[in-house]
């Protein structure tokens, strides 16, 4: 498997990349972006994967959320992947959430998108195979994201606890079994058995998890989406049910934007530092 690099800027010394690969789990090319830190000259270094929200691409992140500076200064690579599969081949639908933008991390199992939406295959298997090859990286990761990002940040480090040293997430969608949102994506991908959408549910999962990585949740309470969709008190009672050890913290005035992400990134890669280095 080859890497074509489309991009790259210097920034506090590291790199800023962008490559586009096919990707064999979704069956078409697809894009992400990268930053290496200045100490991936030298050596291999532990990497965060990020994924990010409805309606965003793999640039929302490296653009807006200003992480690269701590992770410069920590020596940590960002591993930022689109979405969702993507182009003219690839099913879509008019509404922002759903289709092309909208993958909710599921490997769907309903036409006409089982061809293509496979991006819990895509972000637990292929790229932490490849990338580590390609670039100077160790094995070690963890996971963060925000939304429906944050939503793929906890169902992966709940399904695979030992594949992730820590996870984190802004405003996730924490329960998308009951909510809007959730309902109408995994009706769409996973058909009409809710026991299937249940293996994608944080809350659900969590509720019984007996392993669980160290966990750092962040919701505004200022969000606009807060509670109908997002539904962190879900999260926090399966956590209760679970005995689990996970920090849920809400910061007033904050809503679900990259303002909030950008103030706050710097503790969560800090966390994650904590258990990268380990």
């Amino acid at each position: 498997m080859s890497l074509t690099q489309l991009a790259e800027s210097r920034l506090f010394d590291g790199r800023q990349l962008k490559f586009e690969h096919f990707a064999n789990t979704l069956s078409c090319k697809m894009q992400f972006s990268v930053y290496l830190p200045p100490q991936a000259e030298t050596q291999k270094v532990p990497a965060l994967y990020w994924l990010s929200g409805l309606t965003c691409t793999d640039e929302n992140f490296s653009v807006k959320a200003g992480a690269q500076r701590v992770a410069a200064e920590l020596g940590i690579a960002l591993i930022i992947p689109d979405t969702s599969p993507r182009g003219e081949l690839v099913a879509n639908d008019p509404a922002y959430d759903l289709g092309q933008g909208a993958g909710f991390y599921v490997n769907a199992t309903e036409a006409p998108w089982t061809a293509h939406y496979r991006m819990y295959d895509y972000i637990s298997r292929e790229l932490p195979a490849i990338l580590p090859v390609a670039l100077p990286l160790t094995q070690v990761k963890s996971i963060s994201g925000h939304s429906m990002g944050g939503h793929g940040a906890l169902v992966l480090a709940l399904r695979q606890p030992a594949a992730y040293r820590s996870v984190s997430a802004f405003s996730p969608i924490c329960q998308p079994s009951q909510c809007d949102w959730g309902r109408k994506a995994f009706s769409a991908y996973l058909g009409d058995t809710v026991t299937d959408w249940l293996e994608y549910d944080a809350s659900a999962l969590l509720s019984k998890a007996t392993m669980v990585p160290p966990m750092l949740v962040d919701q505004g309470d200022k969000d606009q989406f807060y509670p109908a969709q997002l539904r962190t008190e879900a999260l926090i009672d399966a956590a209760a049910s679970s005995g689990a050890k996970v920090d849920i913290r809400f910061q007033r005035g904050y809503d679900h934007s990259y303002y909030f992400i950008s103030s706050f990134i710097e503790e969560h890669l800090r966390f994650h530092a904590r258990y990268l280095f380990e």
